[in-house]
């Protein structure tokens, strides 16, 4: 399944829908850890791993996005946005690379064990130091409401050129070919104006 003009790639699709099911995943385990202490050791248990396997993500979808470039935007997408656009990208994509990087930097000063299944644990990546760990962690947390707003912001942009513009932008994403069926068409309308024109 090729890409049509005005999408992106397939395997950018496939990445980003991959991607933002994990990155949901995470802001709801977040919530639940900050919420519930019943549940809250269940949660680190899925925590961890889901942030290395978002790191890892980010870094096979950036050298996508360098092979993959994004297609044009919508005419309806004014300058000031287009300007704003691809900064508040980059944000997430470091965001999402950095916030794994300082929980892993944080757990290694902490001497915590970073278990990704069963006997499978990450090694340290920095020294055991109890005032490295308090500051990664309030760095950690920090980092996490600015994802969390920034994921609202490029959310809530989504959400207003679909339903308020609908200019279809969201169909640049959409995991299945949306021009298929309009090219067809057009193919049937094209044979149909050279059929008419022929001599009887």
């Amino acid at each position: 399944m090729s890409a049509q003009p005005g999408q992106f790639a397939v395997v950018s699709r496939i990445l980003h829908w991959l991607m933002a099911a994990m990155v949901l995943a995470m802001l709801g385990i977040g919530v639940g850890m900050v919420a519930s202490l019943a549940d809250y050791h269940v949660l680190v248990s899925i925590h961890r791993p889901l942030g290395i396997a978002i790191l890892i993500l980010v870094v096979i979808r950036f050298a996508n996005r360098l092979v993959n470039p994004p297609p044009p935007f919508p005419p309806t997408i004014s300058r000031r946005e287009r300007l704003a656009a691809t900064p508040s990208e980059y944000t997430m994509y470091g965001l999402m690379f950095v916030l794994p990087l300082v929980g892993w930097g944080m757990l290694s000063a902490a001497r915590h064990p970073i278990v990704l299944y069963g006997s499978l644990h990450l090694p340290p990546i920095l020294p055991h130091d109890a005032m490295l760990y308090s500051v990664l962690r309030k760095a950690h947390t920090i980092l996490a409401y600015l994802f969390f707003l920034t994921f609202l912001a490029h959310f809530g942009a989504v959400l207003y050129h679909t339903l308020i513009v609908r200019d279809g932008l969201l169909k640049r994403m959409a995991p299945w070919n949306i021009h298929s069926d309009q090219a067809s068409s057009k193919k049937s309308h094209d044979r149909m104006v050279a059929e008419g024109s022929r001599p009887d």
